[in-house]
């Protein structure tokens, strides 16, 4: 099998997902299209060679819609014999569209392709897609659905994580975030987003609230009691019989931020990278995706983790980096007791509770962010992953070279 190589990654600054946000005036196309030129750009890249853009957005209508990673391409000026694809594994979007880009290249099928993400939030409404998932009742009923609010507290019911440990988790994810910003750990994969005269729009994640305290999230209304009482709770407790009483401990401090962004990874084989003049920073040693209890919904990342490293002849003890996307403090809770992690070796740089998750991108952002983890701490690998509506996870191990 051809091994496949990561050249480049670069996201846009997240920006909040709301009218008000710096984002809110670029359209989804925009974004996704400054960072296929950044990826030119940076790379003196002569496009004919890219042969393919596998881009994730969870919600593909609208303004994403109409195949947005084909309609990018051609919008960035890239060569018209580049094709696109849109691809839909909800939070885990972006990195399982890197992982088809990697996967056309180890099949050889492709020398060069780009994979990432786009979703402007703010513009295109989480939801706006619908789907039968949520709102058919036979649908509903056969999956025991509860919205991933409901899961995320199930998760905390079950294993044990209060109020105070779901707290104490987004706080040190803002203290993280705040000191890879104060040490520039961003500065190389941030590319500023310009807006239709070429002003910078915005060049930092503006959801960050590096003030955060205990007593300020401790002031915070749990979110979705409401959801609970108008029978979601219910469901949850008929799925899993043993829990009595869901206890409700997340909120908008604990939880993903709602924001704007876009990322793109430039994958390719050795020899197109020698020909080009391209010098890999990481090879891409396995992935995988599995499908979890739709319920409980969030617990998936562990398992596609340790398919991952079954797949690549790795143990838990050859990772040096991790990083969980934190979509609900919980979630790495849990993780880090699945697969008995330290703390201090995962979401180094802080996480989605601080920066925020732009859906669709997000999968592509975490790696490219553990990328230059390795990069900074000289570190030899690293596994991404990420918890996905309905019961899924996706992971993806590279090493750098």
């Amino acid at each position: 099998m051809t091994e496949a190589y990561i050249y480049d990654a670069v996201r846009t600054p997240r920006g909040r997902g709301r009218k008000d946000g710096s984002l809110h005036e670029i359209t989804p196309i925009q974004l996704a299209s400054q960072m296929l030129g950044a990826i030119r750009d940076r790379n003196d890249l002569d496009t004919s060679h890219v042969e393919d853009v596998v881009l994730g957005c969870v919600a593909p209508v609208g303004e994403q819609g109409a195949d947005i990673a084909r309609v990018a391409a051609i919008n960035a000026g890239f060569a018209e014999t580049t094709a696109g694809v849109q691809v839909n594994r909800f939070c885990a979007s972006g990195l399982e569209a890197t992982n088809m880009a990697a996967a056309q290249v180890m099949s050889g099928q492709s020398d060069l392709s780009i994979g990432g993400g786009v979703e402007s939030m703010s513009r295109v409404p989480m939801g706006s897609d619908g789907g039968a998932w949520p709102v058919d009742p036979d649908v509903a009923w056969n999956s025991y659905f509860v919205p991933q609010g409901i899961s995320a507290d199930l998760i905390a019911t079950k294993y044990g994580h209060s109020r105070d440990d779901v707290d104490a988790y987004a706080v040190e994810s803002q203290r993280r975030a705040k000191a890879a910003y104060d040490d520039n750990r961003f500065k190389s994969s941030i590319i500023p987003v310009k807006d239709i005269i070429g002003m910078t729009a915005l060049d930092h994640d503006e959801y960050m609230r590096p003030e955060t305290t205990m007593q300020s999230l401790g002031a915070l209304k749990p979110s979705f009691v409401e959801q609970g009482a108008f029978g979601f709770d219910s469901v949850a407790i008929q799925r899993y019989p043993e829990i009595e009483k869901i206890n409700h401990v997340h909120h908008a401090g604990n939880s993903s931020g709602i924001v704007d962004g876009s990322a793109a990874i430039l994958v390719g084989n050795k020899e197109i990278g020698e020909r080009l003049g391209l010098k890999p920073r990481a090879r891409i040693r396995s992935f995988a995706s599995v499908g979890s209890e739709p319920t409980i919904m969030l617990t998936g990342p562990s398992f596609a983790a340790e398919k991952a490293l079954k797949r690549a002849g790795m143990s838990k003890a050859d990772i040096d980096v991790w990083e969980l996307n934190e979509a609900f403090a919980s979630v790495v809770l849990r993780f880090m007791e699945a697969l008995d992690i330290d703390h201090s070796d995962i979401n180094v740089n802080g996480g989605a509770i601080a920066m925020g998750h732009p859906l669709g991108a997000t999968g592509a952002m975490i790696l490219g962010t553990v990328l230059d983890e390795l990069e900074r701490s000289g570190k030899s690998t690293a596994l991404a992953t990420l918890c996905i509506g309905a019961g899924m996870g996706t992971a993806t191990i590279i090493e750098r070279v």
